[in-house]
Protein backbone atom coordinates (compact mmCIF):
# COMPACT_ATOMS: atom_id res chain seq x y z
CA UNK A 1 0.00 0.00 0.00
CA UNK A 2 1.21 3.16 -1.06
CA UNK A 3 1.55 6.02 1.31
CA UNK A 4 -1.59 7.98 0.30
CA UNK A 5 -3.75 5.07 0.48
CA UNK A 6 -2.37 4.44 3.88
CA UNK A 7 -3.42 7.88 5.01
CA UNK A 8 -6.66 7.33 3.79
CA UNK A 9 -7.11 3.42 5.56
CA UNK A 10 -8.13 4.03 8.95
CA UNK A 11 -5.71 3.92 11.69
CA UNK A 12 -7.39 1.22 14.51
CA UNK A 13 -7.59 2.39 17.76
CA UNK A 14 -6.80 0.36 21.25
CA UNK A 15 -9.91 -1.56 21.59
CA UNK A 16 -10.15 -2.55 18.16
CA UNK A 17 -6.22 -3.53 18.56
CA UNK A 18 -7.27 -5.55 21.38
CA UNK A 19 -9.77 -7.00 19.85
CA UNK A 20 -8.26 -8.48 16.69
CA UNK A 21 -5.06 -9.57 19.19
CA UNK A 22 -7.64 -11.58 21.07
CA UNK A 23 -9.28 -12.52 17.74
CA UNK A 24 -5.59 -13.78 16.61
CA UNK A 25 -4.90 -15.82 19.84
CA UNK A 26 -8.36 -17.86 19.43
CA UNK A 27 -6.88 -18.61 15.69
CA UNK A 28 -3.76 -19.57 17.23
CA UNK A 29 -4.75 -21.98 20.22
CA UNK A 30 -7.17 -23.78 17.92
CA UNK A 31 -4.41 -24.63 15.55
CA UNK A 32 -5.61 -22.49 12.47
CA UNK A 33 -1.84 -20.76 12.72
CA UNK A 34 -1.77 -18.97 9.03
CA UNK A 35 -5.32 -17.60 9.57
CA UNK A 36 -3.88 -16.31 13.46
CA UNK A 37 -0.89 -14.82 11.33
CA UNK A 38 -2.91 -13.03 8.87
CA UNK A 39 -4.75 -11.41 12.05
CA UNK A 40 -1.52 -10.02 13.55
CA UNK A 41 0.06 -8.65 10.28
CA UNK A 42 -3.01 -6.91 9.80
CA UNK A 43 -3.47 -5.06 13.31
CA UNK A 44 0.71 -4.90 13.14
CA UNK A 45 0.01 -2.61 9.39
CA UNK A 46 -2.78 -0.76 11.12
CA UNK A 47 -2.38 -0.21 14.50
CA UNK A 48 -1.81 3.47 16.00
CA UNK A 49 -1.37 1.86 19.62
CA UNK A 50 2.15 1.37 20.89
CA UNK A 51 1.11 -1.09 23.63
CA UNK A 52 -1.02 -2.56 21.26
CA UNK A 53 1.82 -2.72 18.55
CA UNK A 54 4.67 -4.06 20.96
CA UNK A 55 2.12 -6.81 22.21
CA UNK A 56 1.00 -8.00 18.50
CA UNK A 57 4.79 -8.21 18.18
CA UNK A 58 5.03 -10.50 20.87
CA UNK A 59 2.67 -13.00 19.60
CA UNK A 60 4.48 -12.83 16.39
CA UNK A 61 7.74 -13.73 17.87
CA UNK A 62 5.72 -17.00 19.82
CA UNK A 63 4.56 -17.77 16.57
CA UNK A 64 7.69 -18.05 14.50
CA UNK A 65 9.53 -19.10 17.32
CA UNK A 66 7.34 -22.71 17.62
CA UNK A 67 7.55 -22.67 14.03
CA UNK A 68 10.85 -22.97 14.09
CA UNK A 69 11.52 -19.55 11.68
CA UNK A 70 13.71 -17.67 13.90
CA UNK A 71 15.48 -15.04 11.61
CA UNK A 72 11.54 -13.92 11.14
CA UNK A 73 11.63 -14.41 14.83
CA UNK A 74 14.47 -12.09 15.66
CA UNK A 75 13.49 -9.30 13.05
CA UNK A 76 10.28 -9.17 15.23
CA UNK A 77 11.92 -8.91 18.08
CA UNK A 78 14.42 -6.18 16.91
CA UNK A 79 11.11 -4.26 15.70
CA UNK A 80 9.80 -5.05 19.39
CA UNK A 81 12.59 -3.26 20.98
CA UNK A 82 12.63 -0.22 18.64
CA UNK A 83 8.65 -0.36 20.17
CA UNK A 84 9.95 -0.15 23.59
CA UNK A 85 12.56 1.83 23.05
CA UNK A 86 9.82 4.90 21.52
CA UNK A 87 7.51 3.87 24.67
CA UNK A 88 10.31 4.79 27.02
CA UNK A 89 9.03 1.74 29.50
CA UNK A 90 11.73 -0.32 31.58
CA UNK A 91 9.03 -3.37 31.73
CA UNK A 92 8.73 -3.45 27.84
CA UNK A 93 12.03 -2.91 27.29
CA UNK A 94 13.07 -5.89 29.40
CA UNK A 95 10.85 -8.16 27.95
CA UNK A 96 12.15 -6.80 24.31
CA UNK A 97 15.61 -7.78 25.24
CA UNK A 98 14.35 -11.33 26.87
CA UNK A 99 12.61 -12.02 23.41
CA UNK A 100 15.87 -10.68 21.54
CA UNK A 101 17.68 -13.07 24.22
CA UNK A 102 15.28 -16.31 22.87
CA UNK A 103 16.04 -15.22 19.42
CA UNK A 104 19.70 -15.57 19.70
CA UNK A 105 19.59 -18.47 21.50
CA UNK A 106 17.50 -20.02 19.13
CA UNK A 107 19.72 -18.95 16.47
CA UNK A 108 22.73 -20.29 18.64
CA UNK A 109 24.47 -16.73 18.92
CA UNK A 110 25.31 -17.71 22.34
CA UNK A 111 27.23 -15.10 23.28
CA UNK A 112 24.61 -12.56 22.46
CA UNK A 113 21.57 -14.45 24.22
CA UNK A 114 23.87 -14.22 27.52
CA UNK A 115 24.96 -10.33 27.12
CA UNK A 116 21.28 -9.47 26.32
CA UNK A 117 19.89 -11.74 29.13
CA UNK A 118 22.73 -9.37 31.64
CA UNK A 119 20.99 -6.23 29.86
CA UNK A 120 17.42 -7.71 31.35
CA UNK A 121 18.96 -8.27 34.53
CA UNK A 122 20.29 -4.40 35.10
CA UNK A 123 16.83 -3.18 34.27
CA UNK A 124 15.40 -1.07 36.41
CA UNK A 125 11.43 -2.17 36.12
CA UNK A 126 8.40 -2.73 38.18
CA UNK A 127 7.54 -5.89 39.36
CA UNK A 128 6.19 -6.73 35.82
CA UNK A 129 9.72 -7.27 34.72
CA UNK A 130 10.92 -8.73 38.14
CA UNK A 131 8.44 -11.93 37.06
CA UNK A 132 9.97 -12.76 33.72
CA UNK A 133 13.20 -12.94 35.48
CA UNK A 134 13.03 -16.90 36.18
CA UNK A 135 12.70 -16.84 32.08
CA UNK A 136 15.73 -14.76 31.28
CA UNK A 137 17.37 -17.07 33.68
CA UNK A 138 16.29 -20.23 31.77
CA UNK A 139 16.95 -18.33 28.56
CA UNK A 140 21.16 -17.44 30.01
CA UNK A 141 21.36 -21.17 31.52
CA UNK A 142 20.56 -22.41 27.83
CA UNK A 143 23.11 -20.30 26.12
CA UNK A 144 25.76 -21.27 28.84
CA UNK A 145 24.98 -24.58 28.48
CA UNK A 146 25.18 -24.17 24.50
CA UNK A 147 28.70 -22.78 25.31
CA UNK A 148 29.54 -25.89 27.36
CA UNK A 149 29.94 -23.86 30.69
CA UNK A 150 28.80 -26.10 33.07
CA UNK A 151 28.62 -24.34 36.22
CA UNK A 152 27.30 -21.03 35.14
CA UNK A 153 24.99 -22.90 33.42
CA UNK A 154 23.54 -25.10 36.63
CA UNK A 155 23.59 -21.63 38.71
CA UNK A 156 21.26 -20.03 36.55
CA UNK A 157 19.16 -22.61 36.11
CA UNK A 158 19.00 -22.65 40.03
CA UNK A 159 17.94 -18.97 39.76
CA UNK A 160 15.37 -19.87 37.34
CA UNK A 161 13.85 -22.66 39.48
CA UNK A 162 14.34 -20.13 42.57
CA UNK A 163 12.25 -17.45 40.70
CA UNK A 164 9.70 -19.93 39.62
CA UNK A 165 8.93 -21.34 43.03
CA UNK A 166 8.66 -17.81 44.40
CA UNK A 167 6.11 -17.07 41.73
CA UNK A 168 4.10 -20.28 41.88
CA UNK A 169 5.07 -20.44 37.96
CA UNK A 170 4.53 -24.02 37.22
CA UNK A 171 5.20 -23.55 33.63
CA UNK A 172 8.65 -22.27 33.84
CA UNK A 173 9.30 -24.64 36.50
CA UNK A 174 8.63 -26.98 33.97
CA UNK A 175 11.06 -25.81 31.41
CA UNK A 176 13.31 -25.58 33.64
CA UNK A 177 13.27 -29.12 34.85
CA UNK A 178 13.64 -30.07 30.75
CA UNK A 179 16.42 -28.17 30.94
CA UNK A 180 18.24 -29.27 34.09
CA UNK A 181 17.49 -33.05 32.36
CA UNK A 182 19.53 -32.01 29.43
CA UNK A 183 22.46 -30.57 31.18
CA UNK A 184 22.81 -34.29 33.21
CA UNK A 185 22.61 -35.82 29.93
CA UNK A 186 25.98 -33.68 28.90
CA UNK A 187 27.70 -34.48 32.30
CA UNK A 188 26.42 -37.73 31.65
CA UNK A 189 24.30 -38.62 35.31
CA UNK A 190 21.57 -39.86 33.63
CA UNK A 191 19.62 -40.92 37.05
CA UNK A 192 19.35 -37.27 37.07
CA UNK A 193 18.96 -36.82 33.46
CA UNK A 194 15.76 -38.86 33.62
CA UNK A 195 14.88 -37.50 37.30
CA UNK A 196 14.03 -34.07 36.07
CA UNK A 197 12.04 -34.47 33.03
CA UNK A 198 10.07 -37.04 34.74
CA UNK A 199 9.32 -33.83 37.26
CA UNK A 200 8.15 -32.06 34.45
CA UNK A 201 6.15 -34.53 33.20
CA UNK A 202 4.41 -34.43 36.48
CA UNK A 203 3.76 -31.05 36.36
CA UNK A 204 2.31 -30.98 33.47
CA UNK A 205 0.08 -34.05 34.79
CA UNK A 206 -0.75 -32.12 37.79
CA UNK A 207 -1.53 -28.30 36.35
CA UNK A 208 -1.14 -28.38 32.78
CA UNK A 209 -4.78 -29.50 32.14
CA UNK A 210 -5.22 -25.53 30.36
CA UNK A 211 -1.64 -25.25 29.28
CA UNK A 212 -0.25 -25.81 25.55
CA UNK A 213 0.65 -29.75 24.67
CA UNK A 214 3.97 -28.97 24.10
CA UNK A 215 4.48 -28.74 27.81
CA UNK A 216 3.90 -32.32 27.61
CA UNK A 217 5.37 -33.10 24.38
CA UNK A 218 8.42 -31.52 25.94
CA UNK A 219 8.69 -33.38 28.97
CA UNK A 220 8.59 -36.60 26.66
CA UNK A 221 11.16 -36.11 24.43
CA UNK A 222 13.45 -35.41 27.39
CA UNK A 223 12.52 -38.45 28.99
CA UNK A 224 13.27 -40.49 25.82
CA UNK A 225 16.94 -39.31 25.47
CA UNK A 226 17.60 -40.09 29.26
CA UNK A 227 16.14 -43.88 28.84
CA UNK A 228 17.87 -44.09 25.65
CA UNK A 229 21.28 -43.01 27.82
CA UNK A 230 20.17 -45.91 30.22
CA UNK A 231 19.74 -48.07 27.40
CA UNK A 232 16.10 -48.50 28.14
CA UNK A 233 15.58 -48.54 24.08
CA UNK A 234 11.83 -49.22 23.98
CA UNK A 235 11.04 -46.77 26.92
CA UNK A 236 13.33 -44.21 24.78
CA UNK A 237 11.13 -45.39 21.59
CA UNK A 238 6.94 -44.80 23.35
CA UNK A 239 8.42 -41.52 25.00
CA UNK A 240 10.12 -40.24 21.71
CA UNK A 241 6.77 -41.01 19.64
CA UNK A 242 4.34 -39.61 22.10
CA UNK A 243 6.51 -36.13 21.51
CA UNK A 244 6.39 -36.44 18.03
CA UNK A 245 2.75 -37.22 17.86
CA UNK A 246 2.36 -33.47 19.34
CA UNK A 247 4.81 -32.09 17.57
CA UNK A 248 3.38 -32.89 13.97
CA UNK A 249 0.05 -32.26 15.42
CA UNK A 250 1.12 -28.75 16.55
CA UNK A 251 3.05 -28.41 13.38
CA UNK A 252 6.07 -27.97 15.70
CA UNK A 253 9.14 -28.17 13.69
CA UNK A 254 12.31 -27.52 15.89
CA UNK A 255 11.03 -30.52 18.16
CA UNK A 256 10.17 -32.70 14.84
CA UNK A 257 13.48 -32.31 14.03
CA UNK A 258 15.01 -33.04 17.95
CA UNK A 259 12.62 -36.13 17.54
CA UNK A 260 13.88 -37.69 14.19
CA UNK A 261 17.80 -37.18 15.61
CA UNK A 262 16.33 -39.12 18.91
CA UNK A 263 14.85 -41.76 16.35
CA UNK A 264 18.04 -42.35 14.51
CA UNK A 265 20.03 -42.37 17.70
CA UNK A 266 17.99 -45.39 18.96
CA UNK A 267 18.14 -47.13 16.03
CA UNK A 268 22.24 -46.58 16.11
CA UNK A 269 22.23 -47.38 19.70
CA UNK A 270 20.38 -51.07 17.82
CA UNK A 271 23.02 -51.17 15.79
CA UNK A 272 20.16 -50.47 13.02
CA UNK A 273 22.27 -48.14 10.98
CA UNK A 274 20.09 -49.06 7.83
CA UNK A 275 17.17 -47.18 9.93
CA UNK A 276 19.00 -44.59 11.61
CA UNK A 277 20.65 -42.79 8.76
CA UNK A 278 17.28 -41.51 6.62
CA UNK A 279 16.19 -40.47 10.04
CA UNK A 280 19.17 -38.15 10.67
CA UNK A 281 19.21 -37.23 7.27
CA UNK A 282 15.67 -35.89 7.91
CA UNK A 283 16.38 -33.97 11.04
CA UNK A 284 19.95 -32.51 9.54
CA UNK A 285 17.61 -31.00 6.63
CA UNK A 286 14.65 -29.40 9.12
CA UNK A 287 17.47 -28.13 11.69
CA UNK A 288 19.40 -26.11 8.58
CA UNK A 289 16.11 -24.60 7.36
CA UNK A 290 15.77 -23.50 10.46
CA UNK A 291 19.26 -22.13 11.84
CA UNK A 292 19.43 -25.05 14.86
CA UNK A 293 23.27 -25.21 14.69
CA UNK A 294 23.92 -27.32 17.62
CA UNK A 295 21.71 -30.05 16.25
CA UNK A 296 23.00 -29.93 13.19
CA UNK A 297 26.14 -31.05 14.82
CA UNK A 298 24.64 -33.32 17.32
CA UNK A 299 23.27 -34.83 13.60
CA UNK A 300 26.89 -35.31 12.35
CA UNK A 301 28.44 -36.69 15.64
CA UNK A 302 25.55 -39.27 15.30
CA UNK A 303 26.22 -39.92 11.64
CA UNK A 304 29.74 -40.49 12.42
CA UNK A 305 28.80 -43.01 15.06
CA UNK A 306 27.12 -44.96 12.41
CA UNK A 307 29.76 -45.21 10.13
CA UNK A 308 32.27 -46.29 12.58
CA UNK A 309 29.85 -49.13 13.57
CA UNK A 310 30.67 -50.25 9.85
CA UNK A 311 34.16 -49.43 9.77
CA UNK A 312 34.01 -46.42 7.29
CA UNK A 313 36.92 -44.55 9.15
CA UNK A 314 36.55 -41.98 6.05
CA UNK A 315 33.49 -41.00 5.93
CA UNK A 316 33.57 -41.22 10.06
CA UNK A 317 36.29 -38.35 10.07
CA UNK A 318 34.49 -36.24 7.29
CA UNK A 319 31.48 -36.46 9.34
CA UNK A 320 33.41 -35.23 12.78
CA UNK A 321 35.00 -32.74 10.64
CA UNK A 322 31.55 -31.26 9.75
CA UNK A 323 30.71 -31.29 13.88
CA UNK A 324 33.75 -29.55 14.24
CA UNK A 325 33.41 -26.71 12.38
CA UNK A 326 29.63 -26.03 13.87
CA UNK A 327 31.21 -26.27 17.02
CA UNK A 328 34.27 -23.81 16.59
CA UNK A 329 31.44 -21.17 14.88
CA UNK A 330 29.24 -21.71 18.31
CA UNK A 331 31.29 -21.83 20.86
CA UNK A 332 30.40 -25.25 21.98
CA UNK A 333 33.00 -27.16 23.34
CA UNK A 334 31.63 -30.20 24.47
CA UNK A 335 31.26 -31.27 20.75
CA UNK A 336 34.66 -30.24 20.12
CA UNK A 337 35.87 -32.26 23.03
CA UNK A 338 33.68 -35.07 21.16
CA UNK A 339 35.09 -34.72 17.64
CA UNK A 340 38.58 -35.60 19.20
CA UNK A 341 38.00 -37.98 21.26
CA UNK A 342 36.00 -40.27 18.60
CA UNK A 343 38.91 -39.23 15.64
CA UNK A 344 41.68 -40.43 18.48
CA UNK A 345 39.93 -44.06 18.33
CA UNK A 346 40.10 -43.82 14.67
CA UNK A 347 43.35 -42.83 14.42
CA UNK A 348 44.48 -45.19 17.39
CA UNK A 349 43.05 -48.03 15.14
CA UNK A 350 44.59 -47.08 12.08
CA UNK A 351 47.54 -47.00 13.90
CA UNK A 352 48.33 -43.67 12.81
CA UNK A 353 50.43 -42.15 15.79
CA UNK A 354 51.27 -38.46 15.04
CA UNK A 355 47.16 -37.95 14.29
CA UNK A 356 46.78 -39.69 17.27
CA UNK A 357 48.91 -37.57 19.94
CA UNK A 358 47.61 -34.64 18.23
CA UNK A 359 43.73 -35.39 18.80
CA UNK A 360 45.11 -36.43 22.35
CA UNK A 361 46.14 -33.36 22.98
CA UNK A 362 43.28 -31.36 21.94
CA UNK A 363 41.11 -33.57 23.99
CA UNK A 364 43.08 -32.81 27.12
CA UNK A 365 43.19 -29.18 26.30
CA UNK A 366 39.58 -29.49 26.13
CA UNK A 367 38.53 -31.24 29.46
CA UNK A 368 41.12 -28.77 31.07
CA UNK A 369 38.95 -25.69 29.17
CA UNK A 370 35.54 -27.33 30.58
CA UNK A 371 36.73 -28.30 34.02
CA UNK A 372 35.34 -31.58 33.54
CA UNK A 373 36.58 -33.14 36.73
CA UNK A 374 36.13 -33.54 40.08
CA UNK A 375 37.56 -31.02 42.37
CA UNK A 376 38.22 -33.54 44.81
CA UNK A 377 39.55 -36.91 43.27
CA UNK A 378 40.74 -35.03 40.55
CA UNK A 379 39.32 -37.72 37.83
CA UNK A 380 36.87 -36.80 35.00
CA UNK A 381 33.55 -36.12 34.74
CA UNK A 382 31.28 -36.62 31.77
CA UNK A 383 33.04 -39.12 30.35
CA UNK A 384 30.81 -42.25 31.38
CA UNK A 385 27.74 -43.13 33.91
CA UNK A 386 28.29 -41.43 37.49
CA UNK A 387 26.44 -40.02 40.04
CA UNK A 388 27.38 -36.40 40.64
CA UNK A 389 26.03 -33.53 43.17
CA UNK A 390 26.51 -29.69 42.52
CA UNK A 391 27.21 -27.74 45.65
CA UNK A 392 25.41 -24.84 46.28
CA UNK A 393 27.79 -22.73 44.40
CA UNK A 394 27.10 -25.09 41.38
CA UNK A 395 30.65 -26.48 41.38
CA UNK A 396 29.78 -30.58 40.69
CA UNK A 397 31.72 -33.03 42.11
CA UNK A 398 31.33 -36.99 42.57
CA UNK A 399 28.54 -38.12 44.64
CA UNK A 400 30.68 -40.77 46.20
CA UNK A 401 33.78 -38.39 47.04
CA UNK A 402 31.38 -35.36 48.98
CA UNK A 403 29.55 -38.43 50.81
CA UNK A 404 33.31 -40.03 51.57
CA UNK A 405 35.23 -37.03 51.97
CA UNK A 406 31.98 -34.70 52.99
CA UNK A 407 32.85 -31.10 53.04
CA UNK A 408 32.33 -28.03 54.89
CA UNK A 409 32.52 -25.57 51.88
CA UNK A 410 33.42 -26.05 48.07
CA UNK A 411 37.44 -27.14 47.43
CA UNK A 412 37.39 -25.22 44.10
CA UNK A 413 36.32 -22.18 45.77
CA UNK A 414 38.19 -22.41 48.18
CA UNK A 415 41.21 -22.97 45.93
CA UNK A 416 40.56 -19.88 43.69
CA UNK A 417 39.91 -17.55 46.78
CA UNK A 418 43.40 -18.23 47.84
CA UNK A 419 45.77 -15.17 46.34
CA UNK A 420 49.12 -16.69 44.17
CA UNK A 421 51.51 -15.39 47.12
CA UNK A 422 50.00 -17.69 49.25
CA UNK A 423 49.83 -20.90 47.32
Amino acid sequence: MNTFMRRLAPEMGQDQTKQQIEKGLRLYQSNQTDKALHVWTKVLEKTSDPGGKFRVLGCLITAHSEMGKYKDMLKYALDQIDTAREMEDPDYLTEGYLNLARSNEKLCDFQKTVSYCKTCLNMQGTTVSLQLNGQVCLSMGNAFLGLSVFQKALESYEKALRYAHNNDDKMLECRVCCSLGNIYVHLKDYEKALFFPCKAAELVNDYGKGWSLKYRAMSQYHMSVAYRKLERLPDAMECCEESMKIALQHSDRPLQALCLLNFADIHRCRRDADKAFPRYESALGIMTEIGNRLGQSHVYLGVAKCWLLQKEFDKALDSLQRAQELADGMGNKLSTLKVHCLSEGIYRARGQQEELREQVVKFLQCVEELELYCGMCGESIGDRDQKLQALPCSHIFHLKCLQTNGTKGCPKCFKSSLKPGFV
